[in-house]
Protein backbone atom coordinates (compact mmCIF):
# COMPACT_ATOMS: atom_id res chain seq x y z
CA UNK A 1 0.00 0.00 0.00
CA UNK A 2 1.36 3.22 -1.19
CA UNK A 3 2.13 5.74 1.59
CA UNK A 4 0.27 8.57 -0.26
CA UNK A 5 -2.97 6.28 -0.30
CA UNK A 6 -2.57 6.05 3.51
CA UNK A 7 -2.25 9.17 4.33
CA UNK A 8 -5.71 9.81 2.11
CA UNK A 9 -7.34 7.67 3.89
CA UNK A 10 -6.14 8.42 7.53
CA UNK A 11 -7.54 12.28 6.46
CA UNK A 12 -10.76 10.73 4.92
CA UNK A 13 -11.62 9.92 8.29
CA UNK A 14 -10.57 12.55 9.76
CA UNK A 15 -12.51 15.11 8.33
CA UNK A 16 -15.33 13.08 8.02
CA UNK A 17 -15.68 12.25 12.25
CA UNK A 18 -14.82 16.12 11.97
CA UNK A 19 -17.74 16.48 9.98
CA UNK A 20 -20.12 14.50 11.64
CA UNK A 21 -18.81 16.46 15.24
CA UNK A 22 -19.49 19.92 13.76
CA UNK A 23 -23.05 18.41 13.13
CA UNK A 24 -24.30 16.88 16.44
CA UNK A 25 -22.15 19.79 18.29
CA UNK A 26 -24.53 22.13 16.85
CA UNK A 27 -27.63 20.78 16.81
CA UNK A 28 -27.55 19.66 20.37
CA UNK A 29 -25.95 23.70 21.41
CA UNK A 30 -29.01 24.30 19.45
CA UNK A 31 -31.49 22.34 21.47
CA UNK A 32 -29.45 23.51 24.65
CA UNK A 33 -30.05 26.73 24.48
CA UNK A 34 -33.57 26.85 23.41
CA UNK A 35 -34.19 24.92 27.05
CA UNK A 36 -32.40 27.52 28.65
CA UNK A 37 -33.24 31.15 30.29
CA UNK A 38 -31.60 34.30 28.98
CA UNK A 39 -29.04 35.11 31.06
CA UNK A 40 -27.28 31.88 31.74
CA UNK A 41 -23.40 32.05 30.91
CA UNK A 42 -23.54 30.10 28.01
CA UNK A 43 -24.47 31.11 24.08
CA UNK A 44 -23.26 30.45 21.28
CA UNK A 45 -19.46 31.67 21.02
CA UNK A 46 -18.82 28.41 23.25
CA UNK A 47 -19.20 26.33 19.88
CA UNK A 48 -16.60 28.41 18.42
CA UNK A 49 -14.05 28.24 21.96
CA UNK A 50 -14.70 24.14 21.50
CA UNK A 51 -13.18 24.42 18.27
CA UNK A 52 -10.69 26.64 19.02
CA UNK A 53 -11.13 28.98 16.04
CA UNK A 54 -11.52 32.39 18.11
CA UNK A 55 -9.34 34.46 16.03
CA UNK A 56 -10.52 32.97 12.42
CA UNK A 57 -13.97 33.94 13.35
CA UNK A 58 -13.43 37.45 14.61
CA UNK A 59 -11.22 37.66 11.36
CA UNK A 60 -14.83 37.73 10.06
CA UNK A 61 -17.42 38.28 12.22
CA UNK A 62 -17.78 41.11 15.01
CA UNK A 63 -20.44 39.00 16.96
CA UNK A 64 -20.68 35.51 17.97
CA UNK A 65 -24.32 35.50 17.59
CA UNK A 66 -25.84 32.41 16.41
CA UNK A 67 -26.56 33.55 12.20
CA UNK A 68 -22.64 34.20 12.46
CA UNK A 69 -21.64 31.11 14.37
CA UNK A 70 -23.73 28.62 12.26
CA UNK A 71 -22.55 30.12 8.77
CA UNK A 72 -19.22 30.19 10.22
CA UNK A 73 -18.91 26.46 11.32
CA UNK A 74 -21.20 25.23 9.02
CA UNK A 75 -20.96 26.48 5.52
CA UNK A 76 -18.26 29.09 5.21
CA UNK A 77 -16.17 27.85 2.57
CA UNK A 78 -13.52 30.27 3.59
CA UNK A 79 -13.28 28.84 7.06
CA UNK A 80 -11.05 25.65 6.15
CA UNK A 81 -12.53 23.89 9.72
CA UNK A 82 -16.40 24.65 8.61
CA UNK A 83 -18.53 21.47 8.16
CA UNK A 84 -19.13 22.09 3.74
CA UNK A 85 -14.78 22.55 4.18
CA UNK A 86 -14.59 19.21 5.63
CA UNK A 87 -16.76 17.50 3.52
CA UNK A 88 -14.89 18.82 0.57
CA UNK A 89 -11.44 17.71 1.30
CA UNK A 90 -13.06 14.21 2.70
CA UNK A 91 -14.56 13.77 -0.55
CA UNK A 92 -11.21 15.01 -2.47
CA UNK A 93 -9.63 12.04 -0.51
CA UNK A 94 -11.60 9.47 -1.17
CA UNK A 95 -11.90 11.10 -4.90
CA UNK A 96 -8.28 9.95 -5.31
CA UNK A 97 -8.37 6.61 -3.52
CA UNK A 98 -11.62 5.09 -5.06
CA UNK A 99 -9.55 2.16 -5.94
CA UNK A 100 -9.28 0.89 -2.18
CA UNK A 101 -12.68 1.33 -0.89
CA UNK A 102 -16.23 0.11 -2.32
CA UNK A 103 -17.92 2.03 -4.72
CA UNK A 104 -20.79 2.73 -2.27
CA UNK A 105 -18.51 4.39 0.00
CA UNK A 106 -17.70 6.76 -2.55
CA UNK A 107 -21.38 7.23 -3.79
CA UNK A 108 -22.62 7.97 -0.41
CA UNK A 109 -19.89 11.00 0.61
CA UNK A 110 -20.16 12.23 -2.95
CA UNK A 111 -24.28 12.01 -2.43
CA UNK A 112 -23.61 13.77 0.73
CA UNK A 113 -21.32 16.50 -0.53
CA UNK A 114 -23.94 17.49 -3.83
CA UNK A 115 -26.47 17.64 -0.97
CA UNK A 116 -24.65 20.00 1.38
CA UNK A 117 -23.60 22.18 -1.60
CA UNK A 118 -27.12 22.48 -2.78
CA UNK A 119 -28.71 23.31 0.76
CA UNK A 120 -25.67 25.71 1.78
CA UNK A 121 -28.45 28.70 2.38
CA UNK A 122 -31.10 27.20 4.04
CA UNK A 123 -29.30 26.97 7.55
CA UNK A 124 -30.29 30.28 8.30
CA UNK A 125 -33.48 28.96 9.06
CA UNK A 126 -33.53 27.16 12.12
CA UNK A 127 -36.13 24.90 11.23
CA UNK A 128 -34.39 24.16 7.44
CA UNK A 129 -31.40 23.70 9.79
CA UNK A 130 -32.50 21.32 11.85
CA UNK A 131 -33.29 18.81 8.94
CA UNK A 132 -30.00 19.84 7.68
CA UNK A 133 -27.84 18.77 10.04
CA UNK A 134 -29.72 15.42 10.63
CA UNK A 135 -29.01 14.40 6.97
CA UNK A 136 -25.21 15.30 7.57
CA UNK A 137 -25.72 12.86 10.70
CA UNK A 138 -27.38 9.93 9.08
CA UNK A 139 -25.45 10.14 6.39
CA UNK A 140 -21.73 10.27 8.38
CA UNK A 141 -23.22 7.14 9.91
CA UNK A 142 -24.48 5.39 6.82
CA UNK A 143 -20.66 5.58 5.77
CA UNK A 144 -19.06 4.66 8.90
CA UNK A 145 -21.91 1.41 8.64
CA UNK A 146 -20.81 0.66 5.64
CA UNK A 147 -17.35 0.36 5.75
CA UNK A 148 -17.70 -1.57 8.99
CA UNK A 149 -19.94 -4.18 6.76
CA UNK A 150 -18.53 -4.12 3.16
CA UNK A 151 -14.81 -3.13 3.45
CA UNK A 152 -12.09 -5.87 4.56
CA UNK A 153 -10.81 -5.09 7.99
CA UNK A 154 -7.09 -5.04 6.22
CA UNK A 155 -4.31 -2.04 6.37
CA UNK A 156 -6.67 0.41 4.59
CA UNK A 157 -9.25 -0.16 6.53
CA UNK A 158 -6.83 0.42 9.81
CA UNK A 159 -5.69 3.38 8.67
CA UNK A 160 -9.23 4.89 8.48
CA UNK A 161 -9.76 3.80 12.42
CA UNK A 162 -6.75 5.22 13.02
CA UNK A 163 -7.83 8.84 11.80
CA UNK A 164 -11.37 8.34 13.15
CA UNK A 165 -10.32 7.60 16.76
CA UNK A 166 -7.60 10.11 17.00
CA UNK A 167 -10.24 12.80 15.54
CA UNK A 168 -12.75 11.68 18.13
CA UNK A 169 -10.08 11.66 20.87
CA UNK A 170 -9.20 15.33 20.01
CA UNK A 171 -12.84 16.23 20.00
CA UNK A 172 -14.18 14.91 23.26
CA UNK A 173 -11.21 16.63 24.77
CA UNK A 174 -12.45 19.92 23.24
CA UNK A 175 -15.81 19.72 24.75
CA UNK A 176 -14.62 18.23 28.22
CA UNK A 177 -12.42 21.26 27.92
CA UNK A 178 -15.57 23.57 27.72
CA UNK A 179 -17.78 21.86 30.40
CA UNK A 180 -15.16 22.81 32.95
CA UNK A 181 -16.83 25.92 33.20
CA UNK A 182 -19.71 23.56 35.20
CA UNK A 183 -17.31 23.18 37.82
CA UNK A 184 -15.91 27.08 38.37
CA UNK A 185 -16.35 28.31 41.69
CA UNK A 186 -17.55 31.65 40.32
CA UNK A 187 -20.13 30.41 38.43
CA UNK A 188 -23.61 32.37 39.22
CA UNK A 189 -26.81 30.62 40.96
CA UNK A 190 -28.39 30.26 37.95
CA UNK A 191 -25.69 28.45 36.17
CA UNK A 192 -25.77 26.02 39.24
CA UNK A 193 -29.75 25.45 39.25
CA UNK A 194 -29.25 24.31 35.26
CA UNK A 195 -25.71 22.00 35.94
CA UNK A 196 -27.78 18.71 35.22
CA UNK A 197 -29.15 19.80 32.21
CA UNK A 198 -26.10 21.20 31.05
CA UNK A 199 -23.92 18.12 31.72
CA UNK A 200 -27.06 15.68 30.15
CA UNK A 201 -25.96 18.16 26.88
CA UNK A 202 -22.26 17.41 27.10
CA UNK A 203 -23.48 13.43 27.21
CA UNK A 204 -25.77 14.04 24.13
CA UNK A 205 -23.12 15.91 22.36
CA UNK A 206 -21.13 12.70 22.30
CA UNK A 207 -24.10 10.83 21.66
CA UNK A 208 -23.36 8.91 24.89
CA UNK A 209 -26.78 9.78 27.36
CA UNK A 210 -28.35 6.35 27.02
CA UNK A 211 -25.55 4.53 27.63
CA UNK A 212 -24.77 7.17 30.91
CA UNK A 213 -27.72 5.91 32.02
CA UNK A 214 -27.35 2.22 31.46
CA UNK A 215 -23.77 2.04 32.94
CA UNK A 216 -23.43 4.85 35.48
CA UNK A 217 -27.33 3.99 36.64
CA UNK A 218 -26.96 7.32 39.07
CA UNK A 219 -28.18 10.33 38.41
CA UNK A 220 -25.97 13.38 36.01
CA UNK A 221 -23.37 14.73 38.35
CA UNK A 222 -20.30 16.37 37.23
CA UNK A 223 -17.57 14.02 38.08
CA UNK A 224 -19.78 10.88 36.87
CA UNK A 225 -20.02 12.17 33.42
CA UNK A 226 -16.28 13.41 33.34
CA UNK A 227 -15.29 10.22 34.44
CA UNK A 228 -16.98 8.10 32.33
CA UNK A 229 -16.51 10.24 29.19
CA UNK A 230 -12.69 10.02 29.70
CA UNK A 231 -12.16 6.67 31.54
CA UNK A 232 -14.74 3.85 30.11
CA UNK A 233 -13.38 1.66 28.33
CA UNK A 234 -16.36 0.40 26.23
CA UNK A 235 -18.09 3.91 25.00
CA UNK A 236 -16.98 4.18 21.52
CA UNK A 237 -16.34 8.12 22.02
CA UNK A 238 -14.16 7.73 25.25
CA UNK A 239 -10.46 9.15 25.03
CA UNK A 240 -9.51 5.99 27.00
CA UNK A 241 -11.54 3.60 24.45
CA UNK A 242 -10.53 5.91 21.47
CA UNK A 243 -7.25 4.98 22.54
CA UNK A 244 -7.65 1.63 22.73
CA UNK A 245 -8.98 1.62 19.23
CA UNK A 246 -5.64 3.27 18.09
CA UNK A 247 -3.80 0.85 19.94
CA UNK A 248 -5.58 -1.65 18.11
CA UNK A 249 -5.09 -0.80 14.41
CA UNK A 250 -1.41 0.43 14.81
CA UNK A 251 -0.36 -2.99 16.28
CA UNK A 252 -1.51 -4.76 12.83
CA UNK A 253 -0.65 -2.15 10.53
CA UNK A 254 3.53 -3.00 9.58
CA UNK A 255 6.74 -1.41 10.42
CA UNK A 256 4.93 0.73 13.80
CA UNK A 257 8.28 1.23 15.24
CA UNK A 258 7.92 2.60 19.04
CA UNK A 259 4.29 3.77 17.92
CA UNK A 260 2.60 1.33 20.42
CA UNK A 261 4.77 2.48 23.32
CA UNK A 262 3.81 6.03 22.74
CA UNK A 263 0.21 5.45 22.55
CA UNK A 264 0.69 3.32 26.04
CA UNK A 265 2.14 6.30 27.85
CA UNK A 266 -0.85 8.34 26.35
CA UNK A 267 -3.38 5.55 28.08
CA UNK A 268 -1.39 5.97 31.27
CA UNK A 269 -1.57 9.48 31.43
CA UNK A 270 -5.54 9.30 30.72
CA UNK A 271 -5.79 6.65 33.33
CA UNK A 272 -3.76 8.97 36.14
CA UNK A 273 -6.31 11.19 35.61
CA UNK A 274 -8.73 11.66 38.73
CA UNK A 275 -11.56 13.84 37.96
CA UNK A 276 -12.79 13.16 41.69
CA UNK A 277 -9.76 15.55 42.70
CA UNK A 278 -8.92 18.09 40.20
CA UNK A 279 -10.43 21.77 40.04
CA UNK A 280 -11.52 23.58 36.90
CA UNK A 281 -7.93 24.84 36.72
CA UNK A 282 -6.75 21.76 36.70
CA UNK A 283 -8.89 19.59 34.48
CA UNK A 284 -8.51 22.72 31.65
CA UNK A 285 -4.31 21.99 32.23
CA UNK A 286 -5.25 17.94 31.98
CA UNK A 287 -7.31 18.42 28.67
CA UNK A 288 -4.99 21.18 27.11
CA UNK A 289 -1.92 18.51 27.73
CA UNK A 290 -3.87 15.77 26.18
CA UNK A 291 -4.99 18.06 23.37
CA UNK A 292 -0.72 18.36 22.76
CA UNK A 293 -0.25 15.03 23.19
CA UNK A 294 -2.70 14.02 20.34
CA UNK A 295 -1.19 16.08 17.99
CA UNK A 296 2.27 15.07 18.96
CA UNK A 297 0.67 11.40 18.10
CA UNK A 298 -0.45 12.52 15.24
CA UNK A 299 3.19 13.40 14.11
CA UNK A 300 4.56 10.65 14.96
CA UNK A 301 2.38 8.53 13.02
CA UNK A 302 2.64 11.12 10.17
CA UNK A 303 6.44 10.92 10.32
CA UNK A 304 6.23 6.95 10.72
CA UNK A 305 4.02 6.65 7.50
CA UNK A 306 3.46 8.96 5.72
CA UNK A 307 6.04 10.39 2.64
CA UNK A 308 5.43 13.96 2.65
CA UNK A 309 2.75 14.27 5.20
CA UNK A 310 1.09 17.36 5.27
CA UNK A 311 0.34 19.95 8.93
CA UNK A 312 -1.74 22.11 7.24
CA UNK A 313 -4.51 20.87 9.60
CA UNK A 314 -5.92 24.13 11.31
CA UNK A 315 -6.45 22.53 14.70
CA UNK A 316 -2.75 20.54 14.44
CA UNK A 317 -1.52 24.15 14.04
CA UNK A 318 -3.22 25.69 16.64
CA UNK A 319 -1.95 23.27 19.13
CA UNK A 320 1.54 23.54 17.99
CA UNK A 321 1.38 27.42 18.58
CA UNK A 322 0.45 27.16 21.59
CA UNK A 323 3.42 25.29 22.46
Amino acid sequence: MLSRSAERLYWLARYLERTENLARLVSVHMNLLMDLPKGVEMGWQQLIHINGCQEAFHEHYKLAQERNVTRFLLTDPGHRNSLFSCLSLARENIRTTRELLPDEAWEQVNELYLYTKKHLDSVSSRRMRVLFLNEILEGCQRFTGLLSGYMSHDHPYHFILLGRNIERADMTSRILDLSSLLLSESRSDEMRQYESLLWMNVLQSLNALLMYRRHVRSRIKGDDVLNYLILDSALPRSINCCLYEMADAIGKLPNHDKLPEDVADLKDFVLSIDTRQTTQLQLRNILDQLQTKLAFLHERIANNWFLAHSLDDPIIQQEQKAN
